[in-house]
C-alpha cells in the first residue's frame, strides 16, 4: 500500500507505545470477527448519514431564513470530524492494530454518553438536533456492544507481557 508508512506514522501518535502491537492474522479472519467489523462499518455508514442529513437540515433552514444555532454548527461539525476518526480506528482495528479497536472501543463507550448528557440541556439544541442526538447515541452504543464481546476482548486482548 503506497500510503501506508503513512497511516503508521499517524498510528504511532494516535497509538502511542502500543500502535506496534497487532493481533493474530487468524484471529482477524474468524467469522464472528469480520461479522463485528461489517456490522462496525455500516453502523459507521448510518452514523455518518445521519451527521451529513444534520448538515442539511441545518443549511435548509438556514437558507429558509430560520436562526440556527451556534451550538447546532458546532455539532454537525464535531459529529463529522469524529464519525471520520471513527472510521480511520474501525479500518486499522480491523487490521489487527490493537491501539485501534481500544480507542474504537472507548470512544464508542464515552460518546454516547456525552451526547446524551448535552441533549438534556433544556434549550441548548432544537427538538430536531436532539432526536438526531438520541439515534447518535442509540448506533454507537451498537457499536460498542459489537466492541465488548467475549469474541472482540479476547480477539484484541493485551499482549502476554512473557511472549
Amino acid at each position: 500500500m503506497p500510503f501506508e508508512s503513512l497511516f503508521l506514522r499517524l498510528d504511532r501518535i494516535a497509538g502511542g507505545r502500543q500502535a506496534g502491537y497487532a493481533v493474530d492474522d487468524a484471529e482477524l479472519r474468524h467469522p464472528k470477527t469480520r461479522r463485528a467489523f461489517v456490522w462496525i462499518l455500516w453502523l459507521l455508514v448510518v452514523e455518518l448519514v445521519i451527521g451529513l442529513g444534520a448538515v442539511i437540515v441545518a443549511l435548509v433552514l438556514a437558507a429558509g431564513g430560520e436562526a440556527v444555532p451556534f451550538a447546532v454548527w458546532m455539532r454537525t461539525v464535531i459529529v463529522l470530524g469524529m464519525t471520520a476518526t471513527l472510521f480511520y480506528f474501525a479500518w486499522r482495528a480491523s487490521l489487527g492494530w490493537r491501539w485501534a479497536y481500544l480507542r474504537l472501543r472507548l470512544f464508542a463507550q464515552i460518546f454516547p454518553v456525552i451526547t446524551l448528557v448535552m441533549a438534556a440541556i433544556p434549550g441548548l439544541y432544537p427538538l430536531w438536533m436532539v432526536t438526531e442526538q438520541i439515534l447518535f447515541s442509540l448506533i454507537m452504543i451498537g457499536i460498542a456492544d459489537f466492541l465488548t464481546s467475549d469474541h472482540m476482548r479476547a480477539v484484541f486482548a493485551a499482549p502476554d507481557p512473557e511472549g
